[in-house]
């Protein structure tokens, strides 16, 4: 099958749809390193991955950590080589159970903002330069309908995830003509366990199965070209095909 990149990194990836992208990207013939906090998780979707014949390797570091933004991107440079393709998949939702902002410690939307909006910005800031020297690279940042819908309990991650959307319209405009472009999608809701810790009462059968989401994003990602760069797309507009 088609490479459609050569080296990728992959935040949120050792379950979900971060390691569900990261499998289908290794699967196309694309280096693939995965940063996730949990080592043990990380480290059987990089066995899995492997196990099928793919180039992935995993960075055990926590992206909302201001500290270590420069050993992700220096250990992912490393393992796989210059960077094509960087997909900003971690996020966290803030306080669990979810709860009204006004009731939300300041804290936590502190910390929804350092792990939804400023680790993707720190991490592009190091990985895009050299994209720009290469003049070529793709962005993908995942969001959320949360971030263009009201829903109540869910401010913290709301806020957090409509910045992004506008950080990716800016970035798009201000790499415009270099080579680089970003991109934003909302993946639809999906059977993954930050979906069952938000609404642990709801239907799963209703949700979608991150792998096909992660199709839909590859899908995406081929033919990115399409789409302006900074654009927000939803995924589900993207069909499967072969």
């Amino acid at each position: 099958m088609e490479t459609l990149h050569t080296a990728a990194l992959v935040t949120g990836a050792s379950r979900g749809l971060g390691a569900a992208v990261a499998r289908a990207l290794a699967a196309r013939g694309t280096r693939v390193a995965l940063v996730a906090r949990g080592q043990e998780e990380l480290q059987r979707t990089v066995a899995t991955i492997r196990a099928t014949g793919g180039d992935a390797h995993p960075i055990v570091a926590d992206v909302g950590d201001k500290r270590v933004a420069h050993a992700i991107a220096a250990a992912a440079f490393a393992l796989v080589g210059p960077l094509d393709l960087l997909v900003h998949n971690a996020s966290t939702l803030g306080n669990v159970p979810l709860r009204p902002l006004m009731d939300t410690d300041c804290e936590a939307v502190a910390r929804a903002f350092e792990v939804n909006v400023l680790a993707p910005l720190r991490l592009t800031k190091l990985v895009a330069a050299s994209m720009i020297l290469r003049g070529q690279g793709l962005i993908v940042q995942i969001t959320s309908d949360a971030s263009v819908n009201a829903y109540a309990g869910w401010g913290a991650y709301g806020v957090s995830k409509a910045a992004l959307d506008h950080l990716g319209r800016i970035l798009g405009a201000e790499l415009q003509g270099t080579g680089v472009r970003v991109v934003t999608v909302d993946p639809g809701e999906m059977n993954t366990r930050m979906h069952s810790d938000a609404m642990p009462e709801a239907d799963t059968g209703a949700l979608l199965d991150p792998e096909v989401v992660a199709q839909r994003i590859l899908r995406l990602i081929q033919s990115g070209d399409a789409l302006p760069s900074g654009a927000r797309v939803e995924a589900a507009a993207w069909e499967l095909r072969p």
